[in-house]
């Protein structure tokens, strides 16, 4: 019985290492643009998070929007709404979609799409000036730092 019970365990572990990662493409948005499943399958990591939201060559949050939790970075933009309290008003399945692609939930918002590969429009490779390759782009983020950042928002609560 207990070999059984340790089996089990080790099973279930097992298992959630090795969680598939949703696909770009296989993102299933709900009519507002939310996100319900885990890209990955894995817990974010709030402070990995709240690194890749600093990271120009990364996230770069900050360049767009202020967040007083921030305030040691410099360069907070005025571009999109202050994130301050938004993991008290932003359940986590809307973090999720808006960071994946805004666009499902805001039309005609100018944020980026962190995790799609195609359906772009005249698409650059990289900072070169020339066009794209025919294949799918590369995201933004890949889809655990995704969720790394929905958990440093869910952090940003009215306090």
């Amino acid at each position: 019985m207990r070999l059984t019970a340790l089996t089990a365990v080790a099973a279930l572990i097992a298992g959630s290492a090795f969680a598939e990662t949703v696909a770009p493409g296989d993102v299933q948005y709900g009519e507002y643009g939310e996100v319900e499943a885990s890209l990955t399958g894995v817990a974010g990591n709030p402070d990995v998070g709240r690194e890749v939201m600093v990271d120009r060559g990364k996230g770069n949050c900050i360049a767009c929007h202020e967040v007083t939790a921030l305030k040691d970075e410099l360069f907070h933009g005025e571009v999109g709404p202050t994130l301050d309290g938004v993991g008290g008003y932003r359940s986590e399945a809307e973090l999720r979609g808006i960071l994946a692609n805004a666009k499902k939930t805001f039309e005609g918002s100018v944020m980026p799409a962190f995790y799609k590969t195609s359906g772009f429009i005249r698409p650059g490779d990289g900072y070169t000036g020339k066009a794209a390759k025919e294949e799918d782009l590369t995201p933004i983020l890949s889809a655990q730092e995704i969720e790394d950042v929905v958990a440093y928002l869910l952090t940003l609560q009215d306090s």
